[in-house]
């Protein structure tokens, strides 16, 4: 049935009818790939703290990583051990600062800033103990601002119940001093560069994110039903004539005279 001339020349027909679709699917499909834009936020400018975030508030998204500056006034005694840090693959210990600003409405505002890594405990030691003697004066910042991380029990608390892997700011801020009743940010500051005995901290950008254009993905998903419907509508025709012709014979086997006439009527 199916190697008739007609047939074979249909089925070429709706073979060369989904090569078609198929081509046209993987078009769509090549224009939703190239024609996917890259998010990217500007996250390398620099740009003033105030008008990226506020005190009291979670970081927004579009906020994360973005490059701060802003002047104020570090705290020589409330410097802070954060140890298990990676720095390009290597483990170490963070330095972590409270530098008071002065927010929108004048009033002082808390800040933690992450100054710089060391490979030891001890070096962080000596970075803390040479920051601490450094006198009160206005410094101005420029550092990626990252959201507030979740605290972590110290793995050894005998050791120090007071270690910390994690910069959670509500942690830092019990150990903070004359901050009661102050604002502080729900973030911290990664600073671009490091004080002497320490190295700066990797802080990376953000990996910007790909959209899709889904319509034409849609489009694509389209055209591939279409070409495999073009094959079914062929099978299908096949298979309705052989029902037919299996019919007629059934027919004329039990009534020949009647099988003639309904073989004419199809004619």
């Amino acid at each position: 049935m199916m190697l008739r001339p007609r047939w074979i020349g249909a089925l070429v027909f709706a073979l060369l009818l989904a090569a078609g679709f198929a081509w046209l699917g993987q078009w769509q499909l090549e224009r939703a790939v190239q024609s996917g834009k890259a998010v990217e936020a500007p996250t390398e400018s620099v740009l003033p703290l105030e008008g990226v975030a506020g005190p009291g508030a979670p970081l927004r998204d579009k906020a994360v990583g973005q490059l701060v500056e802003f002047s104020g006034t570090f705290v020589p005694g409330d410097y802070q051990l954060l140890e298990g840090r990676l720095n390009r693959g290597a483990s170490g210990w963070w330095v972590v600062g409270h530098i008071t600003i002065e927010g929108g409405d004048g009033r002082p505002v808390a800040l933690a800033v992450a100054r710089g890594w060391a490979p030891d405990e001890q070096a962080a030691k000596a970075a803390v103990a040479r920051l601490a003697e450094q006198p009160e004066t206005p410094q101005r910042v420029v550092g990626r601002i990252l959201p507030d991380e979740q605290p972590q029990v110290p793995d050894d608390r005998q050791k120090d119940p007071t270690g910390m892997r994690s910069l959670g700011v509500g942690q830092l801020y019990n150990l903070w001093t004359g901050v009661d009743g102050m604002d502080v940010y729900a973030a911290y500051v990664v600073e671009r560069g490091a004080p002497a005995g320490l190295v700066q901290i990797d802080s990376p950008p953000p990996i910007a994110q790909t959209e899709l254009n889904w319509l034409n993905i849609f489009y694509a998903a389209e055209w591939i039903i279409f070409a495999g419907f073009a094959v079914f509508l062929w099978y299908r025709l096949v298979k309705d004539a052989k029902e037919r012709e299996d019919e007629l014979r059934e027919l004329e086997a039990a009534d020949p005279l009647r099988g003639e006439a309904d073989a004419r009527n199809v004619e």
